[in-house]
């Protein structure tokens, strides 16, 4: 009578556990429904825009490829390890992500960017099992939301995953579990995996990008301000790649600023094109700028500028996506 007893406690406290779970992280979404997803192609939305003053448009309804964006973490404050969707104020900061990072690849792609229980700041700051936890749990949604994408909506065209941060990271696990030596590697364009470390050799058959119209390549880097040196050099980033989004090269010449084909702010403005010089050094990005930046409206600390990874280099990254497209397609006869 006893176990029969212990398993009934140990089933009802399994229950009480997995509901407080639940309720913890909000609801897990379901990629059918659309509120689920921050930008769809086949409507209007936020991943529809484009700054003033761009010189290269948008052009979903025409792409032939489509683009699979990640946003980075933005869940900043609050107890759980994981974000619930039901979070209007972080929905909102996710939304601004993917303005100010999922947009340069609208002229070359189908853009679509899923919703997902992003596990907090601290999942990288303290780490631990609990913060291993809380990526799994985030990952698993962006899975689900690849899968349900695949199923759905792929047919078969070629493909840009990206992601920043957090979502460089889910970007990685990605490209491991369905295209590194798999059959969808075929269909791989680039992969985008910003603001993170990732190392030179991660994937078995997917390599570093070194030219700005190389193919089943991924391209990486992590931005601070020009001769920055911190224990981070030699350790986080030892071994890691780092291209450089002007000249798509990874060595480490300086590429002056005459060659930046323009930042754009997070308050999407204007384009600042020629706003900075950049050099690879010790597996970072460094940049020196040509004139006075507006700190505010581009997000940085001191000389930290991981925040503006992406939106430094707006339109380097839009062109060289368009390129790279045309280079996929002309290679592959579509």
């Amino acid at each position: 009578m006893k176990p029969i007893f212990y398993l009934l406690c140990f089933l009802l406290l399994e229950s009480f556990t997995q509901r407080g779970t639940e309720e913890t992280n909000g609801p897990i979404p379901d990629y059918t429904q659309q509120k689920f997803w921050i930008a769809l192609p086949d409507r209007h939305d936020i991943g529809d825009t484009i700054p003033p003053g761009c010189s290269i448009p948008e052009n979903q309804a025409n792409a032939k490829v489509d683009v699979f964006y990640i946003h980075p973490t933005v869940y900043l404050v609050g107890g759980p390890w994981n974000a619930s969707l039901d979070d209007e104020k972080v929905n909102g900061k996710s939304e601004m992500c993917v303005k100010n990072q999922a947009t340069p690849f609208n002229a070359c792609g189908k853009v679509y960017a899923p919703r997902y229980r992003q596990a907090h700041l601290k999942a990288f700051t303290r780490g631990g099992p609990e913060g291993e936890a809380a990526l799994d749990l985030a990952y698993s949604d962006i899975k689900k939301a690849f899968e349900y994408y695949l199923e759905h909506w792929n047919k078969g065209r070629p493909v840009i995953i990206a992601g920043h941060s957090q979502g460089a990271k889910h970007t990685q696990r990605l490209l491991k579990e369905f295209f590194d030596g798999k059959p969808l590697q075929k269909q791989l364009v680039a992969a985008y995996p910003i603001g993170f470390s990732i190392p030179v050799n991660d994937f078995k058959n997917i390599p570093v990008g070194d030219s700005a119209t190389q193919t089943g390549c991924f391209v990486s880097w992590n931005t601070v301000y020009w001769g920055q040196q911190t224990i981070y050099a030699y350790t986080r980033y030892k071994g890691c790649a780092c291209v450089n989004p002007v000249s798509w090269k990874q060595a480490t010449a300086t590429v002056p600023s005459a060659k930046h084909q323009g930042g754009v702010k997070f308050e999407f403005e204007n384009v600042d094109t020629a706003l900075c010089e950049t050099k690879v050094h010790d597996n970072l990005l460094w940049v020196k700028f040509s004139r006075p930046l507006d700190a505010v409206k581009y997000w940085h600390t001191g000389t930290n500028y991981h925040v503006s990874d992406v939106n430094l280099f707006y339109m380097d990254i839009r062109k060289n996506a368009v390129d790279r497209t045309n280079a996929y397609l002309k290679k592959n006869g579509l």
